[in-house]
């Protein structure tokens, strides 16, 4: 016969608000790392790559656009997953798969229009909007580390994760409003 040991429930709280703790430090020091790293290099104003498309900041437009549209798609999928909306009837085995791969692209595609951002322009305080963009930015990355850590790691709260999504996703959609959406507005659609 064998005997098991139950941890006492305080060793059990004091291990998840370690973990807890562990993973939103992490998540702060990504944010702090590249707002710092953004505000100490000396922006370079160059335009390094342009891709397929006629200009870097509409390689940027286009693509911050896409990571929006691919989160829009990721939180769908999510609010099906946990049963918040209920169409399709049933869920398809392979739902979960298409919201990780969604939010894997919507990350590997706001990663060149980040490098453009701190590389060439750096954090930048001269106005509200810059200053919101510079900011969300920095939070965006921290919060998807956090997001990602709470994903892989075992033992912390259930809130966490879907704290974390919204948070990656409110930041994004920010990023997206104080970028693409004013460049929309007051400039215009760009060019391919």
């Amino acid at each position: 016969m064998s005997v098991t040991t139950k941890e006492p429930m305080s060793a059990r709280s004091s291990s998840t608000g370690l973990k807890l703790l562990g993973v939103l430090v992490i998540g702060a020091a990504v944010s702090l790392g590249l707002g710092i790293y953004g505000h100490e290099h000396t922006p370079t104003f160059d335009r390094p790559f342009s891709l397929f498309f006629t200009d870097t900041i509409n390689l940027k437009v286009w693509f911050a656009t896409a990571a929006m549209v691919l989160a829009v798609a990721q939180v769908l999928l999510a609010l099906r997953i946990y049963g918040k909306l209920r169409w399709p009837r049933t869920t398809p085995p392979w739902l979960g798969d298409l919201h990780r791969l969604l939010g894997t692209l919507a990350f590997l595609v706001s990663l060149p229009v980040a490098f453009l951002c701190l590389w060439s322009l750096g954090f930048q305080d001269g106005n509200t909007r810059v200053f919101v963009h510079s900011l969300l930015g920095c939070f965006f990355y921290g919060a998807f580390a956090v997001k990602v850590l709470s994903v892989r790691m075992h033992g912390l709260p259930n809130w966490l994760l879907p704290v974390a999504g919204g948070a990656v996703f409110a930041a994004l959609i920010g990023i997206w409003f104080t970028s693409s959406f004013w460049f929309f507005r007051h400039v215009g659609f760009p060019e391919f």
